[in-house]
């Protein structure tokens, strides 16, 4: 089988392919793309179709479901996600299967099993507006943090969520900033602290600053269709803090939810 691989994050897509190069069914993958854009140029110049498309909710410049408002997609999907399996319980019935990250061998056995019999059987035709409602409506099954504790001198204190501005990545160090204007050290990265807070309120701007969504006092359009923010509190020495390039359109749809 042909697989066409959609994943932005770059491990987690050679992980996936070493996965398929040790299963039983001989896989084959025949591109990789980590964003809406370049997934839709492979669908739309791929020859013969790919048999199955694994495919990330979250891109670089926006939500996978975007393909299949832009596309016709008529070959099988198989979604890699962190989101809530008894959400997704609902893509079962239309012939569409997931995998919970990390990907486990044995899950992605049983949905390739599941996949061969499909194939077998018929082409499923999928829906792409019930696709775009299930993913908007399904939410992650976790909870998030409430607080972190941080270190003073030779106290320890718990600084509530409610009370947190933005996290700063500062060589090597994470910074905790409050709204009060006060920082701590916490041991976490921005990649760790990405999937402990809540994704409506918490938005990752760069490779060193992820602000909640209040601490976003301004922003202003920057050269090279960037956008520039101006957070509150400030940011330490007057920093410039930037939306990566890839994030803007997220950001966007992120901003206006």
């Amino acid at each position: 089988m042909r697989a066409l691989i959609v994943e932005d994050e770059p491990l987690a897509a050679r992980r996936l392919t070493e996965l398929l190069k040790k299963q039983s069914t001989r896989m084959e993958v025949v591109g990789t793309a980590e964003s809406v854009a370049e997934a839709e140029a492979l669908l739309q110049t791929l020859r013969p179709a790919p048999d199955v498309l694994f495919l990330d909710i979250h891109l670089a410049d926006g939500l996978s479901f975007e393909l299949f408002e832009r596309l016709e997609i008529r070959i099988p999907v198989i979604f890699t996600t962190a989101y809530d399996k008894y959400a997704l319980r609902a893509f079962k019935v239309n012939s569409v299967d997931y995998l919970l990250k990390p990907i486990d061998p044995e899950e992605l056995t049983a949905a390739l099993t599941k996949l061969q019999k499909l194939r077998e059987a018929a082409t499923p035709t999928f829906d792409a507006a019930l696709l775009a409602r299930v993913l908007q409506q399904a939410q992650p099954a976790k909870e998030y943090k409430s607080r972190f504790v941080v270190r003073v001198g030779e106290h320890l204190k718990a600084i509530p969520v409610e009370q947190i501005a933005y996290f700063a990545s500062l060589e090597k160090v994470t910074l905790l900033h409050t709204r009060e204007g006060r920082r701590f050290v916490v041991d976490y990265t921005l990649e760790q602290l990405e999937q402990m807070l809540d994704p409506t309120e918490f938005f990752r701007l760069n490779r060193a600053y992820l602000a909640h969504a209040d601490s976003i006092h301004d922003i202003i359009h920057y050269t090279n269709s960037r956008l520039q923010t101006i957070l509150k509190p400030a940011a330490p020495e007057g920093e410039t803090v930037l939306v990566s390039r890839e994030k803007v359109a997220a950001f966007k749809a992120w901003l206006d939810r």
